[in-house]
């Protein structure tokens, strides 16, 4: 009994704490929801006290800005309103100052129409005087211009002559003295005597026997060497001597050798024959490289492709006029590096355009063209600088002078080529030469007689004096000048001397 109400009024309290339980929740969750009531409260009071401070303070700053740009606004107008004032006065004066020039403008159109009406009259009264003058002196315009003219020339003839003769022996004298004193100063400080150098061909033999080694038998020997070397062997009578012939200088001097080592070694033969080719080719082409090497070195001439320095030894064997074509490079190269230095141009350029300006001749049985258009192709190839190559190229006139280096090279070239020495002349070349230089002269009008002298360095002329004048002499010989330079080539330069020579003669009986 005692357990079962034990249980019952445990059963009892149970109900009675799940109930009370149930209502001290709902009170505390009652309570929760106040609090956050009021506080939501609070939050709206807060947010609508800044709202208006924040609308008192947007309400503050734009009336401040407001009266800000009111103050602005005002001055900006004020400046208008200035500035259109100024506006209106320079308009004003501008009109004022259009009236003034189109008064201005209306006077001189009124004193150009007069000017214009007494030019006119002025005219009027030249013409009426000139008709007046020509129907007293009977005579027109033209005619009396011309006798006034012919009187003039007449008494001032002389006067001019006078003068014009003074002047040009102050100027020539003056440019001759500075020419001279320039050319006698390289030429002293070469001091170099260059005797004509001519390549023989001729090789001495030591016996006859020797000869009929080189022919061989059924002249094997000599047909196997003119295969190989290129060159034609010409034995003759002439003891002790045998003759190569050939066009080509290098080839020519390689057969030379190769003979000289071929009697050196006594046995000639076909296959021996080749061998010793082969070294005097050798030996030949060493040659070549140490007298190109040689003469770029003296002459100061550096940085040139080595193909270059080969083709410039090739001028060894090279001569013209029986000048030694290198030996005459070397020495152009020399004169033109003094001449550049005395007058102060590129010394550099002048003497490598000097020592290169024949080198189109090492090649020019090989290819078509003139040395000088071969040499350019040359140094244009193998990247020589354009000054060089303007400096070389019109030494013989065949371009135009570009540069004063060009000038220079010219000068020295025709210096070193007609100097007394340098170069041999065949009879019939010199009388050639001398013939037409007296022919061209006897081409002109009023020339009488005409002797060439010094070698052809000087062509005298005589002229007839009533058919020449003074002036007109001084015209002839510039025309006979230009004449042998465009038709004849000659080293130097040819002096002319224009002689007119008046004889009166009367007998007294």
């Amino acid at each position: 009994m005692t357990i079962k109400v034990i249980l019952f009024y445990l059963a009892i309290s149970g109900v009675i704490g799940a109930v009370a339980g149930y209502y001290l929740r709902v009170l505390i969750a009652l309570s929760k929801k106040g609090s956050a009531e009021i506080k939501i409260k609070e939050m709206l009071l807060g947010a609508k006290e800044e709202a208006k401070r924040i609308a008192e303070n947007a309400e503050l700053q734009s009336t401040e800005i407001l009266k800000e740009s009111r103050v602005e606004t005002k001055e900006k107008e004020e400046k208008n309103i200035r500035t259109e004032e100024r506006l209106i006065k320079k308009e004003e004066m501008l009109d004022k100052r259009q009236l003034d020039i189109d008064s201005e403008v209306g006077q001189i159109k009124d004193r150009i129409n007069e000017i214009k009406a007494i030019k006119e009259r002025a005219d009027e009264l030249l013409g009426e005087r000139s008709k007046e003058l020509e129907r007293t002196a009977s005579l027109t315009r033209e005619q009396a211009k011309q006798e006034l003219i012919l009187e003039i020339e007449k008494k001032e003839e002389q006067d001019m002559l006078v003068r014009m003769q003074k002047i040009e022996s102050s100027g020539t004298e003056k440019l001759e003295r500075r020419a001279q004193e320039i050319i006698l100063n390289a030429v002293q400080r070469l001091g170099t005597s260059v005797s004509a150098d001519i390549m023989s061909t001729s090789v001495t033999i030591p016996t006859e026997e020797m000869k009929g080694k080189i022919i061989g038998k059924e002249g094997r020997n000599i047909k196997a060497f003119e295969r190989v070397t290129g060159v034609e062997v010409i034995i003759d009578d002439t003891p002790n001597q045998i003759t190569l012939s050939s066009f080509n200088p290098v080839r020519r001097h390689i057969a030379k050798t190769t003979l000289e080592y071929l009697i050196a070694d006594g046995r000639i033969q076909p296959a021996k024959i080749e061998e010793m080719y082969e070294k005097a080719k050798g030996e030949i082409n060493r040659i070549i490289k140490e007298k190109g090497e040689h003469a770029v070195y003296e002459c100061g001439v550096f940085n040139l492709d080595p193909r270059i320095v080969l083709i410039l030894g090739r001028l060894h064997f090279r001569t013209s006029y029986g000048q030694n074509v290198l030996q005459h490079s070397v020495e152009v190269a020399h004169m033109c590096g003094m001449i550049a230095e005395e007058v102060g141009v590129n010394v550099s350029v002048a003497k490598a355009g000097g020592l290169l300006h024949d080198i189109g001749k090492a090649l020019d049985h090989e290819v078509q063209g003139t040395h000088v258009e071969i040499g350019r192709r040359i140094l244009q190839k193998f990247g020589v600088s354009e000054e060089v190559v303007k400096a070389m190229q019109a030494h013989h006139g065949e371009y135009p002078y570009e540069t004063p280096e060009s000038i220079i090279v010219q000068v020295a070239d025709a210096i070193s080529g007609s100097r007394p020495g340098a170069r041999k002349d065949s009879i019939e070349h010199y009388l050639k030469r001398l013939e037409d230089l007296e022919a061209i002269a006897n081409t002109f009008k009023g020339v009488e007689k005409t002797y060439a002298l010094s070698a052809g360095r000087e062509v005298r002329v005589f002229v007839t004096p009533t058919e020449i004048t003074d002036i007109e002499a001084k015209n002839l010989a510039r025309d006979i000048a230009v004449r042998i330079e465009n038709e004849l080539k000659y080293p130097g330069e040819i002096k002319i001397t224009i002689i007119r020579e008046m004889r009166v003669v009367d007998f007294a009986r």
